[in-house]
């Protein structure tokens, strides 16, 4: 019994080093870009176009126009520098050349508490780095099409929603009697931006073509040591011909180049996520077949990768219009939002294996927020709840553990009797377990329960943008980072010392020695752990304290009455 409630014990330890390995790492910057890398112009090439050909619904196959098939030309006033959008959620550039989204600034997540009047920067361009959203059509059969590296004109640079609840972007597009314009919309208090190509063929031919929408990214992703949070591409999708449903894949930025996305889907999305945020583009037609890629090209001499989706070829007559459309999304990953764009989307908060527990944890965590308007007290009464739905399992390993404790000196005995003979220590041992019907295994069920719980919220609170820079009380600023001034570690330390003076002692010298420096050791993993994580366990060893009070207290008033009525008997 001794060596498995070690066992177990370094079990947690081990869990907690793993959890520590990955919190540490991901609080680490990005990899600083090499100077060569900064001190290059930025060049863009056109070898990041889709350039495949693709099963269509219709079973036309069309070649897709490559890279080095001429550019359409706009025709008009050219606008010079970046479109300014400024929205109550967003400040965007847009660059006319292509309708490339080149810039987002979150205007409601400062990037940290020092700085709260710096926006994060998801989407961003600068040397050594690339992380932007590109959309464009391509032309089939000679068809002139704007792609991503085509310049548009524009009404004005300056865009500002003010007081309105939409605000509109228009860029225009025309060459050889066909007009095209990309209009951005987006609506207040929103993350999702829509986006559509209007197509007017005023030629006397027919005009065809295809959608496309991809982002583009640098690999900024962290490998750490057997856990880290994700930084890549992700696509979702029912694949055409296979019957499955919802079939959700990662694909890392290399091997976006190594090995390509190919796919043909309905009620599909392609994404890019990150810590807390991520981008994607959604068709607005659910039941529209795209085709899935992915590539590796060169921007500024290091490479980048794309993940995107062609839409199905269309055709436009003479004198006819058309209109394309999609969705796209960038912000941070609010799961309610994401929910209701797309099926599957909300999976890019990613839990990992402990979905199955997570997902309730934080169901249960959010209800509590909506009521008591604090995430920190939320966890506090998320806690109680765990505490109470495992109140009966609990109950059973502390009575375990205070008949346990009664007999430690029965124990001790047999110890100094059979001390150099292990074998017959055990046997021993189990005889006596046997006579006072005592389960020695019993006392290990709150850790092996706890482990679960708190290795999902772990991930919950790493994962779930609703607990970034979520204060609590008077230190506690931010929920998802350590408290600056290791209150709520000593606290748990202090916790846990007192439970173990509730557990039965080990018999044995070296446990002796390792269990008295346990509640010191996890002070010091816990004081670079999340504040919200302390504070959950924290309360758990209070509330466990508690109950193993209460019921320690009651196994000893029996033990004792039993005394005294065998006593009584042998009388």
């Amino acid at each position: 019994m001794e060596n498995r409630r070690l066992f177990l014990i370094v079990a947690l330890g081990l869990t907690l080093i793993l959890l520590w390995q990955a919190w540490i790492s991901d609080q680490r910057p990005d990899p600083a870009i090499t100077e060569q890398q900064a001190s290059q112009e930025s060049v863009v090439t056109h070898d990041d176009l889709p350039q495949r050909t693709d099963i269509l619904a219709d079973d036309d196959r069309p070649q897709v126009r490559s890279s080095d098939t001429p550019v359409g030309e706009t025709s008009g006033v050219k606008a010079s520098g970046l479109i300014e959008v400024k929205t109550d959620v967003f400040s965007i550039l847009i660059d006319p050349l292509g309708g490339v989204i080149r810039q987002v600034d979150l205007l409601d997540y400062p990037v940290d508490l020092d700085q709260p009047d710096k926006p994060t920067r998801l989407l961003e361009e600068r040397p050594g780095y690339t992380y932007i959203a590109q959309s464009g059509l391509l032309g089939q059969n000679e068809s002139p099409a704007p792609d991503h590296h085509t310049q548009y004109r524009v009404d004005q640079t300056v865009f500002d929603m003010g007081d309105e609840d939409t605000l509109t972007v228009p860029l225009y597009w025309e060459e050889d009697g066909v007009h095209v314009t990309k209009t951005y919309t987006f609506t207040r208090g929103k993350y999702h931006v829509e986006l559509t190509h209007h197509i007017e063929n005023n030629s006397d031919q027919p005009w065809s073509g295809q959608q496309y929408r991809q982002i583009t990214r640098s690999d900024t992703s962290r490998d750490s040591f057997l856990l880290y949070t994700y930084t890549g591409g992700v696509y979702a999708g029912d694949p055409i011909g296979s019957g499955d449903r919802l079939r959700y894949e990662k694909i890392d930025f290399k091997d976006m180049g190594r090995n390509p996305v190919s796919e043909q889907v309905t009620n599909g999305w392609v994404s890019v996520i990150q810590h807390y945020f991520m981008s994607a583009w959604i068709p607005s037609d659910v039941n529209q077949i795209n085709s899935l890629y992915s590539m590796q090209s060169q921007r500024s001499g290091f490479p980048v990768y794309t993940l995107g989706m062609i839409s199905p070829s269309v055709e436009v007559a003479p004198q006819q219009e058309r209109e394309l459309s999609s969705i796209f999304y960038v912000g941070p990953k609010v799961q309610s939002e994401l929910a209701a764009l797309a099926e599957g989307l909300q999976l890019n908060v990613d839990y990992g294996i402990f979905t199955i527990i997570a997902d309730p944890i934080f169901w249960l965590i959010s209800l509590f927020h909506n009521w008591v308007g604090n995430w920190g007290w939320a966890i506090v009464l998320t806690t109680i709840a765990i505490k109470i739905l495992f109140l009966w399992p609990s109950h059973i390993s502390y009575r375990s553990m205070a008949r346990m404790r009664a007999i430690t000196p029965k124990l001790k005995a047999l110890k100094d009797r059979y001390g150099e003979d292990r074998q017959r220590l055990s046997q021993e041992m189990m005889k006596l377990y046997q006579k006072e019907k005592i389960n020695p295994l019993g006392g290990c069920l709150p850790i092996l329960i706890q482990i679960p719980v708190f290795i999902s919220l772990y991930w919950v609170l790493v994962e779930s943008v609703e607990f970034r820079q979520a204060p609590w009380v008077l230190w506690i600023q931010d929920l998802t980072q350590r408290d600056p001034y290791f209150i709520l570690p000593v606290l748990m330390g202090l916790s846990m010392y007192i439970q173990q003076k509730l557990n039965p002692a080990p018999i044995d010298p070296m446990q002796q020695k390792i269990f008295k420096w346990l509640p010191v050791v996890f002070i010091l993993f816990f004081a670079f752990f999340p504040a919200g994580l302390v504070l959950y366990w924290f309360v758990n060893n209070l509330l466990s304290i508690a109950h193993q009070t209460y019921v320690t207290r009651r196994v000893e008033k029996q033990l004792a009455a039993q005394g005294k009525a065998t006593a009584k008997a042998n009388k």
